[in-house]
């Protein structure tokens, strides 16, 4: 049913925002040099069920994103950001809605500002979603730098496909530093239901137009 709901929900919202992807597409282009889409490695997890158990491996796959930064940029800033964040080192931005993000980040170019903003950086990972790498609900899918930095407690959080929202994206998305955000991801992992997903997904759509926690 959870797989149902993805391939129906994401093929439903790429046709319906399909003229949407196509302005911002055009809008990046002209906005900075470089493609409209961005594209990175990410650790996420396949289901697998051996011997009568499901078992969650993990696994990387290239998940897709509108550019909103520069073309050939340095990621060493935000591979110390997240190292940082990790760590519980990094201080608060003071930066209301924002405490636990990397603000005034110069790499971002002015479209790349208003849709990470609001989000729209992400639409195109209803290709993921549909590829089955994906599902609409879900901790979401990080760098393997992160992930190479996690305790093996911290693994659990794996047990799922990554998602487009969830639990941190609903109730934290930027305001709550690495061990919480860490807690509710499990918290989601041990309590998966069709029912939590349809509330997350309803809950996501004001949490979007608030711009909270966002940048």
């Amino acid at each position: 049913m959870k797989r149902a709901l993805d391939v129906v929900g994401a093929a439903a919202l790429l046709l319906a925002l399909s003229p949407l992807l196509v302005v911002v597409s055009i809008a990046i282009r002209i906005d900075s040099r470089g493609p409209a889409f961005f594209h990175q490695e990410r650790v996420g997890s396949r289901r697998r069920v051996r011997h009568g158990e499901i078992e969650w491996e993990a696994t990387t796959f290239r998940v897709h994103k509108f550019r909103s930064m520069y073309t050939d940029v340095d990621e060493s800033a935000h591979k110390e950001y997240i190292k940082s964040f990790v760590d519980g080192a990094v201080e608060e931005s003071g930066k209301e809605g924002s405490e636990f993000k990397l603000v005034h980040d110069q790499r971002i170019t002015r479209v790349g500002r208003v849709i990470r903003k609001t989000s729209i950086d992400e639409l195109p990972q209803l290709f993921n979603v549909l590829a089955g790498q994906m599902s609409l609900v879900g901790p979401r899918p990080v760098p393997t730098y992160e992930a190479e930095s996690y305790e093996s407690w911290q693994l659990e959080r794996l047990h799922a496909l990554p998602g487009m929202t969830g639990y941190w994206q609903v109730y934290g998305r930027g305001q709550v530093p690495f061990m919480e955000m860490m807690r509710m991801d499990i918290h989601y992992v041990r309590n998966q239901s069709l029912w939590l997903d349809l509330k997350l997904l309803a809950m996501t759509i004001p949490a979007v137009f608030s711009g909270r926690g966002a940048e």
